[in-house]
C-alpha cells in the first residue's frame, strides 16, 4: 500500500510540475499572441484615404505638367502648327504677281515700233490654280493644329493618371511602413522579455528562439519597406522633375 501511495504522489507531482511549466509558457505566449492580434487590428484600422493630401496632389499635378520634358515637346508641336496656319494664310498673296516695263520716249524700241506705248507699263497677274488650292492648305494646317492639341490633351490625362498612381503608391508604402515599424518595436520588446525569462529558466530555448526569429523577421520587413518608400518616392519625383520636399 505504501508503494502505491508513493507512486501516486510521484505522478501527481509530475503532473503539477507540467501544469506549472505549461502555465508559465502560456503566460509568456499570451502577450505574444496578443501582440499578433494587436498588429492585425492595427492594419485594419488604417484607412489609406486618411493619408492622402489632395491639395498636395493638385500641386504635384501642376508641377508635373510644368516640368516634365515630354509636355514641352507637345507645346512645341502646337507652336509649330500655329505658325503653319499663319504661314498658310499669308501665302494667299503668293498667287498674285506684279511686273512693270519701262519704255522711255526716244528709245530704240519706240523708234522701231511707233505703236508701242512709252513710259511705265504695269502688269498684275493672278494664278487661279494656286488660288483654288489655298483653302485646302489652310484647312490642313488647322487640322494639324487640332491633332496636336488632342495629342497633348491625351498625354496630359495619361500624365495625371501616372502622377496619381505613383503618389498613391508612395502614400501606401509610408502607411505600411508605420504598421511594420510598430510591430517591429513590439517584437523587439517581446524578444527582450523572452531573453529575461529564458535566463531565469521560465521558458524553453525553443520559445526564446522563436521570439528572436520573430523580432528579426519584423526588423527585416521594416528595412525592406523603408527601401520601398524610397523607390516609390523616386518614381514620383521622376514625373515631377524636382524633389518632393521642394513642392511642400
Amino acid at each position: 500500500m505504501m508503494v502505491k501511495s508513493s507512486s501516486t504522489h510521484s505522478a501527481l507531482g509530475r503532473a503539477g510540475f507540467n501544469i506549472l511549466f505549461l502555465s508559465k509558457r502560456l503566460a509568456f505566449m499570451a502577450p505574444f499572441l496578443l501582440f499578433l492580434n494587436h498588429s492585425a487590428l492595427g492594419q485594419e484600422e488604417i484607412e489609406i484615404q486618411d493619408e492622402i493630401s489632395y491639395p498636395l496632389l493638385e500641386r504635384l499635378l501642376i508641377t508635373a505638367r510644368t516640368n516634365y520634358p515630354t509636355k514641352k515637346v507637345y507645346d512645341t508641336r502646337i507652336e509649330i502648327a500655329e505658325k503653319a496656319i499663319k504661314q498658310s494664310r499669308l501665302s494667299y498673296f503668293d498667287i498674285f504677281s506684279f511686273s512693270y516695263i519701262l519704255s522711255p520716249p526716244g528709245s530704240a524700241q519706240a523708234t522701231l515700233n511707233p505703236n508701242q506705248l512709252t513710259g511705265y507699263q504695269v502688269g498684275f497677274f493672278a494664278n487661279i490654280g494656286t488660288l483654288l488650292q489655298k483653302p485646302s492648305q489652310v484647312q490642313r494646317a488647322r487640322n494639324e493644329l487640332k491633332i496636336a492639341e488632342l495629342d497633348q490633351d491625351a498625354y496630359l490625362l495619361n500624365l495625371d493618371a501616372q502622377v496619381k498612381q505613383r503618389y498613391f503608391e508612395y502614400v501606401k508604402a509610408k502607411a505600411i511602413y508605420r504598421i511594420i515599424a510598430k510591430s517591429a518595436l513590439d517584437a523587439q520588446t517581446l524578444a527582450e522579455d523572452a531573453k529575461y525569462r529564458y535566463e531565469r529558466g521560465e521558458i524553453t530555448f525553443d520559445v526564446y528562439n522563436r521570439a528572436l526569429l520573430e523580432g528579426s523577421t519584423r526588423q527585416q520587413s521594416k528595412v525592406g519597406m523603408a527601401g520601398d518608400i524610397l523607390i516609390a518616392k523616386s518614381k514620383l519625383e521622376e514625373l515631377l522633375g524636382k524633389r518632393l520636399e521642394d513642392i511642400r
